[in-house]
Order: structure tokens, then sequence, then C-alpha cells
């Protein structure tokens, strides 16, 4: 078995909807996921499963399109990614709520962070298939706009760390 993060996009912050993480648990379960274990209300599921990263991805995806009626954005990471994601933060001496990591399918590569608009102080990084920014100011007053990374969906490093905690867990 497995251990998996999955991060969906746009879950009780806009564009897909409200999802208790109830159901989201639930909905997991069904599909045969172990272990399922949800953190905060955006998304965020941690479980084992024996099936492939893509086929995991794919379940859950189908799973919660036929739930909300439209595709649902899901990223999947295992456990020994999502460490590796909170380990090669390129921004780690600042305050984990001040640095975001932006979760793609691909490898990211110039063309997601062309085009910026309105970066102020704001300093990005690529990383495997992540883009890593560091909001000096916070993300709030910010107006950074990154046109090319809209398909991926955010976390701050605090829940990247917790996720990975979780997750780590599970292999115990």
């Amino acid at each position: 078995m497995t251990a998996y993060v999955a991060l969906l996009r746009a879950v009780n912050v806009g564009g897909t909807g409200k999802l208790a993480m109830t159901e989201l648990k639930a909905m997991c379960e069904e599909i045969g996921f172990a272990s399922v274990k949800t953190y905060i209300a955006s998304g965020n599921v941690v479980f084992t499963s024996g099936l492939p990263a893509a086929k995991v991805q794919a379940a859950l995806e189908a799973k919660l399109a036929a739930y909300a009626g439209k595709p649902v954005g899901v990223f999947i990471r295992t456990a020994g990614e999502m460490a590796s994601v909170r380990d090669s933060n390129p921004f780690a001496s600042e305050p984990g709520n001040r640095v975001v990591t932006i979760f793609l399918d691909t490898p990211p590569g110039a063309k997601e962070i062309g085009g910026l608009k309105h970066q102020a102080g704001e300093r990005l990084k690529l990383g495997t298939c992540e883009i890593y920014v560091h909001y000096p100011d916070g993300q709030g007053p910010s107006r950074l706009v990154i046109p090319n990374a809209t398909s991926g969906t955010a976390r701050n490093m605090n829940t990247v760390a917790k996720l990975a905690e979780m997750a780590a867990a599970l292999c115990g």
C-alpha cells in the first residue's frame, strides 16, 4: 500500500464550490482507499491505496465529477513526494504562511512563470512539479497574477508540512 496526498482544486474557496470533508472522506472510502483522513476544509485528504498514482487520480476525479456535475482538478503526491516538496522549499527561512506551493500535473518551465502580472516583491522558484511563491507581505494584499499556472492548486507551506507529516504517519 502506498500513502498518498490528494489536493483538490477550488474546493470550498470558489470555482467548484462547497464539499464537506466528511463527504470527501466517504467518497475516498467508497473508491476503496484506506486510512482516509482529511485536513482543513480546503480539499486535502491523505489515504493509502494499492493502486498506482494515475489510477488513484482518475478514480477520485471520476467520483468528484459525478458528485459535482463537472470536472474537479485533483493533484496526487505520494508521502515521499510531499515530503520532498516540503524539504525542497527554496524559501524555507521565510514564514510558512508566506510561502505557497502551486501544485501542477507536469514539470513547470519558463512558460508557467512567463507573463507575470503585478509582481511586486514576490519571488518565484520552479520545483519538480510545483512552483514555489514567496509573498513577503502575505498573499492577501498581493496582486500577483501567474496566468500560466491557473490549472494548478496552491497550498501554503504550513499545510504542505502538515500533509507530509500525516502521509508519513500512514507509512508507519
